[in-house]
């Protein structure tokens, strides 16, 4: 390694969290710091901490993920500098949240920009995954969706939903949840209400379908959350208490 890139490498270090930046590759550190990110999205690593949550997933070069329900593409693109360009990424959304994020991933995905980045905009019964083909699947704060009632929300049966997502990782492959955390024992009732999902239900939705929860990570957490209060009160927007799990297939 030459003396220039060493330099590159301790700038970029210095700009990712002290905690985990020792352990994250060098290419998780350069995609956080790249200067073609946005403003915008800059100031939302500041509560989603992508540094350290990259590297609890175990994101590396050459990795094949699909960033499911993942609207504008804020991780799509972090995703997409983590694995370069031997790597790939699917952006996969259903019509809702395409149309949500559809001035988002106009302006993210401009003629030539992120090339490793695929775009797919499916039905929530057919995401078109091919089995046993991802490293890495994640679900940002979308988890809780699949199980929203509401009018304009197309219906989502839940478990299929998953086991395709089962399916399409391979053998030992991974899956990262993280959401916003509703009050234990309440189930998936508040999905619709107030954005929220148990914990504990989680797991065991997850394990049914063969999932393995491998390990969890704590740095999103604020006991101080009001979990009576939807995620979008102006008083816990962006400070909810959230629950990150990396679940494996066996």
């Amino acid at each position: 390694m030459n003396v220039h890139r060493i330099a590159l490498l301790l700038a970029l270090s210095a700009l990712a969290a002290p905690a985990c930046a020792a352990a994250a590759t060098p290419e998780i550190i350069a995609a956080v710091a790249s200067p073609a990110r946005t403003d915008k999205d800059r100031e939302r690593d500041a509560r989603d901490k992508p540094v350290e949550v990259m590297e609890f997933a175990g994101v590396k070069p050459g990795m094949v993920v699909a960033d499911i329900l993942g609207g504008a593409g804020y991780w799509s693109e972090l995703f997409a500098g983590a694995v370069g360009p031997t790597g790939k990424v699917m952006l996969v959304n259903n019509v809702p949240y395409w149309h949500f994020a559809r001035e988002g991933l106009k302006a993210r995905f401009t003629p030539g920009r992120l090339p490793n980045v695929e775009q797919r905009l499916v039905d929530s019964c057919n995401l078109r995954l091919a089995p046993a083909s991802l490293d890495l699947a994640v679900i940002v704060m979308s988890y809780h969706d699949l199980y929203m009632t509401e009018e304009g929300w197309p219906e989502i049966d839940a478990g299929q939903f998953i086991e395709q997502i089962r399916t399409a990782l391979k053998p030992g492959g991974h899956l990262l949840i993280t959401d916003h955390a509703a009050a234990a024992g309440t189930g998936s009732t508040h999905a619709g209400d107030l954005h929220r999902i148990d914990e504990e239900f989680a797991k065991r939705d997850f394990a049914a379908h063969g999932l393995v929860l491998e390990k969890s990570w704590d740095g999103l957490r604020n006991p101080a959350d009001d979990r009576s209060k939807v995620v979008f009160d102006a008083s816990i927007r962006g400070k909810t208490d959230r629950f990150v799990h990396l679940y494996r297939r066996q």
